[in-house]
C-alpha cells in the first residue's frame, strides 16, 4: 500500500472544538500545531499534538512567525470572540494561507467568513447533526471528519464483506481510492498504518480516508 502523505495542520484556538480536531488529526498521524492565547490551555494540550504555542492570532507578527505558508490547512477554531476570529482570518488570507477552515458561531458570522473567501466554514452544532443523521442511516457508521469538501476521514465498524480478508485482497485504494489508516481490534489494540497483509476481523473498527463519493459508494457515509 502506498505510504500516506502526512499533512501539516495549524489549529488556532484550543477550546472544545479546536482541541478535538487537533488531537484527532494528531492521532491519525498528521503534524499538528496548536495556537492559543491562554498559557494553561497550551500546557494542557501540548502532549497531545506535535507542537503547542502561546500566541495572539490577531497579531500579524505572531502569525508570520508561525510560518503560515508551511501548513496545508489552517483551522480557525476561536470560540465566542467573533471579532478575533474575523481578524485572524483576514490576516491569514493576507499572509497567503492556502486553505482556511473557520468555525462560525452564528449564521451572520458564517456569512462574513464566506465573504472573506474562507475555503470551509464549520458550524459545530449543525455538523454534529449531520453526524447523527449519518449514524441513523448507516449501521456501520461511527464518526466522520471532513478534511475538505471532497475528502473525509471515517470511522466505521468493519462491514461483513471485509471480515477475514487482508487489506491487499480488498485493494480498497486501487478500487475505490480509499486508504485504511488504522484498525482497532475488539480487544482495544490499535494497528496504526496497517500493512497489506493485515487482516480485517469481525468487530474491528476501521478508520479510513477517501473521496466522499467513494465512501458513499461503500455505504460508509
Amino acid at each position: 500500500m502506498t505510504a500516506r502523505k502526512v499533512k501539516q495542520f495549524l489549529v488556532i484556538g484550543a477550546g472544545r472544538f479546536g482541541s478535538s480536531v487537533a488531537t484527532t488529526l494528531f492521532e491519525l498521524g498528521h503534524d499538528v500545531m496548536v495556537v492559543d492565547s491562554r498559557e494553561d490551555v497550551v500546557q494542557e494540550i501540548s502532549d497531545s499534538v506535535t507542537h503547542a504555542v502561546q500566541a495572539d492570532s490577531t497579531s500579524e507578527a505572531a502569525l508570520k512567525a508561525l510560518g503560515i505558508n508551511d501548513f496545508d490547512v489552517v483551522i480557525v477554531a476561536i470560540g465566542h470572540h467573533m471579532q478575533a476570529s474575523i481578524l485572524t482570518v483576514i490576516l491569514l488570507k493576507e499572509l497567503g494561507a492556502s486553505y482556511v477552515v473557520a468555525k462560525a458561531q452564528t449564521e451572520l458570522h458564517g456569512k462574513v467568513l464566506h465573504k472573506l473567501d474562507v475555503e470551509r466554514v464549520v458550524f459545530p452544532e449543525r455538523d454534529m447533526g449531520n453526524k447523527v443523521a449519518h449514524a441513523l442511516i448507516s449501521k456501520n457508521f461511527i464518526d466522520l471528519l471532513e478534511l475538505s469538501p471532497q475528502y473525509s476521514v471515517v470511522e466505521v465498524m468493519a462491514p461483513r464483506e471485509m471480515e477475514g480478508k487482508t487489506l491487499q485482497s480488498l485493494d480498497l485504494r486501487a478500487r475505490y481510492d480509499i486508504s485504511v489508516i488504522s484498525l482497532r481490534r475488539s480487544d482495544g489494540i490499535t494497528n496504526i498504518s496497517p500493512g497489506a497483509e493485515d487482516l480485517s476481523n469481525k468487530g474491528d473498527i476501521v478508520v479510513a480516508v477517501g473521496n466522499n463519493a467513494a465512501l458513499k459508494k461503500m455505504g460508509w457515509i
